[in-house]
């Protein structure tokens, strides 16, 4: 099993505002298309419910949630994270693709970080990224995309992979 994590974060790691995107960046919103396409996708109830359309198609959908009475169309549902990833394949790539406690519980366990790094600083935001450091995580490829008519920001595309031999 791949365990990667999606996320767009601007440079202070922040994710989101009142359940919502900081930043619209269609480049990115491809990116994750085309990543996450075919695959599964692992996801908290509030990030679930802030999809304008509910489960995303040609995905495997699963939504952690406490709730036992919360039912998500188109979705598996888990009380743990744990549980989730215990209901995956051995060849199943997993995209975690938020929110804030999502990444939190997955981060010690994800094989790659598929970060969107926006060169701003969102006026407000309540989500945040956790730290991840260069002790545990190394750089494995960086595509830079300056601001145009589309995107009022500049912004990377960045892999990471986890180092060897570190938790």
């Amino acid at each position: 099993m791949r365990i990667s994590i999606i996320a767009a974060i601007d440079r202070h790691r922040a994710i989101g505002l009142g359940n919502k995107l900081l930043f619209w960046l269609p480049a990115d919103l491809k990116r994750f298309k085309a990543l996450t396409t075919g695959h599964t996708i692992l996801m908290g109830r509030r990030t679930f419910e802030s999809l304008p359309k509910g489960a995303l198609p040609n995905r495997r959908n699963v939504v952690l949630t406490t709730r036992a009475d919360n039912v998500f169309p188109g979705a598996e549902t888990f009380s743990t994270l744990q549980d989730a990833l215990d209901s995956c394949l051995p060849d199943e790539h997993i995209y975690v693709i938020g929110g804030e406690s999502v990444y939190r519980q997955a981060l010690p366990l994800a094989d790659e970080l598929c970060l969107t790094e926006i060169d701003a600083i969102a006026p407000q935001a309540d989500a945040f990224f956790p730290h991840f450091g260069t002790e545990a995580w190394r750089e494995t490829k960086r595509e830079e995309h300056p601001a145009d008519e589309r995107h009022d920001h500049a912004f990377a595309f960045v892999d990471y992979e986890r180092r060897q031999g570190r938790s």
